[in-house]
């Protein structure tokens, strides 16, 4: 039996996929109150894709969906932080207003390229306003990469473009997921994944990775 790619699993689960114009596309904003009722529409077709996707993935790290990821070019995205029980976050209308100098680089998967994962850069502290009750929040480390990531994509941004300059995704085959919360565990293990890498292109097997480490 054939096995589906996870890109094409995800394309069937309703995920616009990457080379679709929409996600190279800045989101339309809310004019709220005035358009409660659309930003309503759209957080709940965010919630409703997310349902699906988690219930063929799991995602020990969280998760996160933009608008422009099921069709809709507006500036709406949810994000799921891992751990049981934790609430869900709605972004409407988000705006980075702050960012700390203290960065960290961890590997990111997109819905809409499953196939791979991306060592990416990302401040470890953000600043986020938008248009709720809550004002101002600040994220901190994997919450703060979570909540990054889907701002990207309401700018039209995939984090391909935030990648350093010669790294390339890694196949999701090659790509060893540890089940690990973005953090210093987190870190430790993206640097094995480099140092894997750099064994890979000088063309060692695991045996005579071994051996040499």
């Amino acid at each position: 039996m054939t096995q589906v790619r996870p890109s094409e699993q995800m394309r069937n689960l309703g995920v616009v996929q990457h080379g679709a114009p929409i996600l190279t596309e800045l989101a339309c904003l809310f004019d709220l109150p005035a358009e409660r009722d659309a930003a309503e529409q759209a957080v709940d077709a965010l919630f409703a894709s997310m349902e699906r996707i988690a219930q063929v993935h799991p995602f020990a790290k969280g998760m996160g969906i933009a608008a422009p990821q099921i069709g809709i070019g507006r500036a709406a995205a949810v994000v799921q932080p891992p751990g049981e029980g934790a609430g869900a976050i709605v972004l409407l209308n988000p705006r980075t207003t702050d960012v700390s100098d203290d960065t960290d680089e961890q590997y990111e998967g997109c819905l809409s390229f499953f196939d791979v994962r991306g060592m990416v850069p990302r401040p470890l502290r953000i600043t986020v306003e938008t248009t709720t009750l809550d004002g101002t929040t600040v994220y901190e480390r994997g919450l703060a990469r979570l909540v990054a990531h889907e701002i990207d994509h309401l700018d039209g941004l995939l984090y391909l473009s935030r990648m350093r300059p010669g790294v390339d995704p890694l196949p999701v085959e090659e790509y060893r997921q540890t089940g690990l919360i973005y953090g210093c565990q987190a870190s430790a293990q993206a640097d094995r994944l480099r140092r894997h890498q750099g064994h890979e292109a000088r063309g060692l097997s695991g045996v005579e990775q071994g051996a040499r480490q």
